[in-house]
C-alpha cells in the first residue's frame, strides 16, 4: 500500500474576492476576447470581500481530494509570514500532509485579487520566487501537477527526472499560464509521462499550436504529446475526455454559476479521483462536472467542493445526466 494515493505539486496563494456590480463586459463579434471595464480615476463600490487561504491550482486539488477521501499531501513553496502558516494550516485543517512545502525566508506569501462580476472572475496575480525541492522519496499512487511561476524550469527539470526513475507513479497535468507558455519542448519530458492532460479548449489551441477549435483534432495533438487521456474542458458548453480511441461528452452542470474560480480545478480534481477509484472515463466526466457544478454556485476555490458519497448520491438521483460517446 502507497503512503499516499495523491501528491499535489504547485503554487499556492491566499485570494481575496472582490465582487463588483457597476461594470460591464465587452467581447469581439465572436463573442471571445473579453474585457471587464469600468470607470476609469473613481471610486467603485463593491458588494463583499472574501479573503481565502491555501488557494491556487494545486493546493485547490489538494484539498478537494482530501475531500473525495484520498490520502494526500502537498509539495509548494510559501514565506515566513503569518500568511504562510495560515496555508499551512488551512491544508492541515483539510488533512492534507504538508511536511513537504517549503517555507522561504525573507520572502513574503503568494498573495492575489480576484474580481468576481456576474459569474466569472478576472485575477490580479502576482508569484514570488521561491526555492522548491522534490523530496528524495515520495510514496504516492498519483502526483497531480499544476501552475508554477516563471523561473522554476529548474524544478520542472528535477520532476521529470524523479519521474523518468519512478515510471510506477501515474501523473495528472494541468498546465498553468506559465508552464504553458514554456511551450511543447521544454515540458516534452512531463508530457510524455503523463496519464491525463486537463486543458480547456483555448489552452489546448495554444498547448497544440493549432488555430482550429474542432475536438477532432485537439484532443488527438494532446494524446501525441503523450497523454494516455485527454480531457478538454469548455466552461459551459460541457467537457470532452478522450482515451485515444474514443471521444466522450457531457454538457455543463444545471443551474445557477456564483462564481467560477477554481472549477476548472474542481472538475480534475474529481475526474482524478474517479479514475482512481477505478470509474471508467464517462464515470470521472460525470464525477468531475457534478463537483465543479456544485462549486461555482459559491464564492471561492473550495466552498462546494463534494465528497464521494454527495457526487455518487447526485448522480444516484439524476441517472441520466451522464456523459455519452463524441461522434
Amino acid at each position: 500500500m502507497s503512503k499516499y494515493d495523491i501528491v499535489s505539486i504547485g503554487d499556492t496563494t491566499i485570494d481575496a474576492f472582490i465582487e463588483l456590480h457597476e461594470a460591464s463586459v465587452h467581447c469581439n463579434l465572436n463573442h471571445g476576447d473579453c474585457q471587464l471595464c469600468f470607470s476609469y480615476a473613481n471610486k467603485i463600490p463593491f458588494e463583499n470581500l472574501t479573503i481565502l487561504p491555501a488557494c491556487g491550482n494545486s493546493a485547490n486539488n489538494a484539498i478537494g481530494s482530501s475531500r473525495l477521501g484520498l490520502k494526500d499531501a502537498f509539495i509548494g513553496a510559501v514565506g515566513d509570514d503569518q500568511r504562510g502558516a495560515e496555508i499551512i494550516n488551512e491544508l492541515k485543517k483539510e488533512g492534507v500532509d504538508t511536511r513537504y512545502i517549503m517555507v522561504n525566508k525573507g520572502v513574503p506569501t503568494n498573495f492575489h485579487f480576484v474580481i468576481v462580476f456576474q459569474g466569472e472572475r478576472t485575477i490580479l496575480i502576482k508569484h514570488q520566487k521561491y526555492r522548491y525541492q522534490m523530496p528524495k522519496a515520495l510514496d504516492t499512487k498519483w502526483i497531480y501537477f499544476s501552475s508554477m511561476a516563471a523561473g522554476t524550469e529548474p524544478f520542472h527539470a528535477e520532476l521529470a527526472s524523479f519521474l523518468e526513475k519512478h515510471k510506477q507513479i501515474k501523473v495528472a497535468f494541468n498546465p498553468g499560464t506559465f508552464q504553458m507558455r514554456m511551450g511543447m519542448k521544454k515540458l516534452a519530458r512531463i508530457y510524455k509521462l503523463t496519464e491525463i492532460l486537463f486543458l480547456n479548449r483555448e489552452e489546448a489551441q495554444l498547448v497544440t499550436q493549432q488555430t482550429t477549435r474542432d475536438i477532432h483534432k485537439l484532443i488527438p495533438a494532446m494524446h501525441k504529446l503523450g497523454a494516455k487521456i485527454a480531457v478538454i474542458t469548455d466552461g459551459r458548453q460541457g467537457s470532452y475526455a478522450s482515451d485515444g480511441k474514443k471521444i466522450w461528452f457531457l454538457d455543463h452542470f444545471p443551474g445557477p454559476r456564483i462564481e467560477s474560480t477554481g472549477a476548472g480545478d474542481a472538475y480534475g480534481t474529481a475526474f482524478t479521483a474517479a479514475i482512481l477509484h477505478g470509474k471508467t472515463i464517462p464515470e470521472a466526466i460525470n464525477w468531475g462536472t457534478v463537483n465543479a457544478g456544485q462549486k461555482v454556485l459559491t464564492v471561492g476555490p473550495h466552498h462546494g467542493l463534494q465528497t464521494k458519497p454527495q457526487i455518487e448520491n447526485w448522480l444516484k438521483q439524476h441517472p441520466k445526466f451522464k456523459a455519452k460517446e463524441y461522434k
